[in-house]
């Protein structure tokens, strides 16, 4: 299945010069939805995974399913002030700006092997931020999965390391 045919792409869309992948076409098609959950949990399947890691929101999207699909937990990666109990926090640069993410302070474990999954990798600050929060906990990051890269963007660089990255898709911005 060719899953760039149902991405749609929405120009200059936060900010002129932008490029916009939206996915919510691709999710509202079961079978595009399902064909791209299923090519990652093919991927990951029988890495010993213990835990998926997704920040908000597009992270829980993908990742949650992923999870049930690999039989992992699944943990969800918060902007700050929105989860209840202890947390661990990391500020990150966007493009247009700087953010908090946080994670339960109890939510890996040191020793668990973790997948990070998000829709997107552009320049790669949310992933890294989500990386260096798993790590903190003692947990090794043993993946990290999109179902897009932005390869102009480099991301790819800021996060490489000694785990395995996929994407499904890559766009040249």
């Amino acid at each position: 299945m060719d899953l760039k045919e149902k991405i749609r792409v929405i120009e200059d869309f936060p900010i002129d010069g932008i490029s916009f992948k939206d996915i919510t076409t691709l999710l509202q098609d079961k079978d595009a939805f399902k064909f791209a959950i299923d090519s990652l949990a093919e991927h990951f399947r029988g890495k010993g995974i213990d835990v998926v890691v997704g920040p908000e929101a597009r992270g829980f999207i993908l990742g949650a399913p992923l999870a049930y699909a690999i039989g992992a937990g699944f943990v969800p990666v918060r902007k700050k002030g929105k989860l209840p109990f202890h947390t661990r926090s990391m500020s990150y640069d966007l493009e247009y700006g700087s953010d908090d993410l946080e994670i339960h302070a109890d939510a890996v474990r040191e020793g668990q092997k973790v997948l990070v999954i998000d829709d997107l990798l552009a320049t790669g600050g949310t992933i890294s931020s989500v990386i260096k929060l798993v790590e903190s906990s003692g947990a090794e990051v043993a993946g990290v999965g999109f179902l897009i890269e932005l390869t102009e963007l480099k991301g790819r660089e800021k996060i490489s390391g000694s785990f395995d990255i996929v994407s499904l898709l890559k766009y040249e911005v």
